[in-house]
């Protein structure tokens, strides 16, 4: 096609603005690249639940493929009911939508940022926090985590200004896997006129529980959550917020209708009434995760940190994470680089956690390549 007039002055100013969000590569994109074979590679590198849903949420999902010609409830409230007894929240406080929690991300940032306005995004942690603001003509401000990764309170404060609208947080953080602190999250509430979002993409995996009481207290703290993890739906793309009413109710407003399809909700409720397959599984997560950190730790030179997710990261100094990912990738098995989070150096690596098997693999990989000169 030809082209005659040049269109791209119509682009809003602030899209020049956005960065690009770097995600896991796919199996098929390893396996061209490599030369494997996609069926042998162990993929460990978007924390993806290697179970995979449980035997009645996949009779679930083909039971209601007859139903795909239909619209489904434009404000999801067969889900939002089904979360209330999960959760303990009134359907009032609960919102979900798709694609996954970065549409609820993307639809908080629609309420409070405009052109200028500022958010503060601890580092490292999940990236699309500021991407998202940054698509509306908002400014990403960076605040770095400690040496240890927990949260600088007092840094975070000092970052304020008029115009910061929201402090992203997340716990347990992706990428660290630590958790934050109800107290810290309390002196934020109390000192900002800011929203405080609480990523708890992870909290199933986490022993110290869930911050959601907050909500509760506070009238300006939300708490996102995701079927992606342990729920074993990341293919569904479907997220959930626990918020106050003045935000819910905001939130239904300007997120798209028919947002979450027949296929996701009737998954989703049929993953949180299978609750025995949801237990085990994180059960299985924890104690595999334990026994990776002190497997890694005792056989291999590099530091490996606690963690509260389904995942952990290794410093794998003095070699880079580029090496590490490469040298697992030639013998089948995917790992991510944390290159692209901020304020993580070029030397950590981050491993989803898997079944005992592939954990067994990880572990032998990780000897082989402490090894290697």
């Amino acid at each position: 096609m030809t082209k005659s007039k040049d269109y791209t002055s119509l682009l809003n100013d602030s899209v020049s603005n956005v960065p690009e969000y770097v995600p896991g590569k796919t199996t098929s994109q390893i396996a061209a690249e490599y030369g494997l074979n996609p069926d042998s590679i162990i993929k460990l590198n978007a924390n993806e639940n290697p179970l995979g849903p449980s035997e009645k949420v996949i009779a679930t999902i083909q039971k209601e493929a007859e139903n795909a010609s239909l619209y489904p409830t434009a404000d999801v409230s067969n889900l939002r009911r089904a979360l209330t007894a999960y959760t303990g929240f009134p359907i009032e406080n609960i919102v979900a939508s798709g694609p996954g929690m970065d549409s609820l991300i993307d639809a908080l940032n629609k309420l409070f940022i405009g052109a200028g306005d500022e958010v503060i995004v601890p580092v490292p942690t999940f990236t699309y926090y500021g991407i998202s603001a940054a698509s509306l003509g908002g400014v990403c401000v960076d605040v770095n985590l400690k040496p240890d990764y927990s949260l600088d309170v007092d840094s975070i404060l000092n970052a304020v200004t008029e115009k910061t609208k929201i402090i992203w947080l997340c716990s347990p953080n992706n990428p660290t896997g630590n958790i934050i602190a109800a107290g810290d999250v309390r002196k934020l509430a109390e000192n900002t006129k800011s929203i405080i979002f609480i990523d708890e993409a992870y909290v199933e995996f986490s022993n110290a529980g869930s911050l959601s009481n907050l909500v509760k207290e506070y009238e300006n703290i939300v708490i996102g959550r995701t079927f992606s993890k342990a729920f074993g739906l990341a293919g569904m793309r479907l997220g959930y917020v626990i918020a106050p009413d003045w935000i819910a109710s905001a939130l239904l407003r300007v997120l798209p209708p028919f947002a979450v399809s027949i296929l996701a909700e009737a998954a989703a409720i049929a993953a949180i009434e299978d609750i025995e397959y949801l237990e085990s599984g994180v059960a299985m997560v924890k104690e595999e995760r334990e026994k990776l950190i002190d497997a890694i730790s005792k056989n291999t030179p590099y530091k490996v940190y606690p963690s509260e997710g389904n995942f952990i990261i290794a410093d794998v100094s003095p070699k880079t994470s580029k090496e590490a990912v490469d040298e697992f990738l030639r013998n089948g098995i995917l790992i991510r680089s944390c290159d692209s989070f901020q304020n993580i150096g070029k030397n950590t690596v981050r491993i989803t956690v898997g079944t005992p098997e592939m954990n067994q693999k990880v572990i032998q990989m990780f000897e082989k390549f402490a090894n290697q000169k």
